[in-house]
């Protein structure tokens, strides 16, 4: 067996897992500002439907809805369903893709030609990032500093999550 010049840990190859899934989330980065636009109106759509969420149990909602955030996320971006999505400031390069899991910014160890360290074939995600920001009409987020992941969030959704926070932000707004 050829002996590997850089170190892969077993079954994250590059080569094998990522390269036709790159393929779209470079798509989704070159075009970050539509699709921008079309996560705004998403997420209202979604924020209009709070009543009948509420009224169902967003605990109930949330079941099939994983399945279809998991399925459109992960073709889109190689989302890991972190719980906790920040595509939305961060050029819709997913920062979970990052391997070390950096979620505010690169490493020191980006290469010259912005490709990652770990994984030498594969762009750094924060390069990519930056790339996508610069297109957004919100791409300033990209510079605010994120919390942590919530590992206990894992596999939820952040959809029904955001939604959640923001008509609970509304209704106390609407209260005197």
């Amino acid at each position: 067996m050829p002996a590997s010049a850089a170190y892969e840990p077993a079954g994250t190859s590059y080569v094998r897992r990522r390269r036709s899934r790159f393929t779209v989330r470079q798509w989704a980065v070159r075009h970050s500002r539509f699709l921008e636009t079309l996560y705004r109106l998403f997420a209202g759509a979604l924020l209009r439907l709070h009543p009948v969420w509420k009224a169902i149990g967003y605990g109930r909602v949330e079941k099939p809805m994983v399945p279809i955030e998991r399925g459109l996320k992960s073709f889109m971006f190689d989302c890991r369903m972190c719980g906790q999505c920040i595509l939305s400031s961060t050029g819709m390069a997913c920062p979970m893709n990052c391997p070390k899991g950096l979620r505010n910014g690169p490493c020191g160890g980006v290469r010259a030609d912005g490709h990652c360290e770990i994984e030498p074939e594969m762009p750094c995600v924060w390069v990519e990032a930056w790339k996508g920001s610069r297109t957004m009409v919100r791409g300033d987020l990209i510079n605010v500093v994120q919390e942590p992941v919530d590992h206990s969030l894992r596999g939820t959704s952040s959809w029904l999550r955001v939604t959640s926070q923001a008509a609970a932000e509304r209704e106390a707004a609407d209260k005197p």
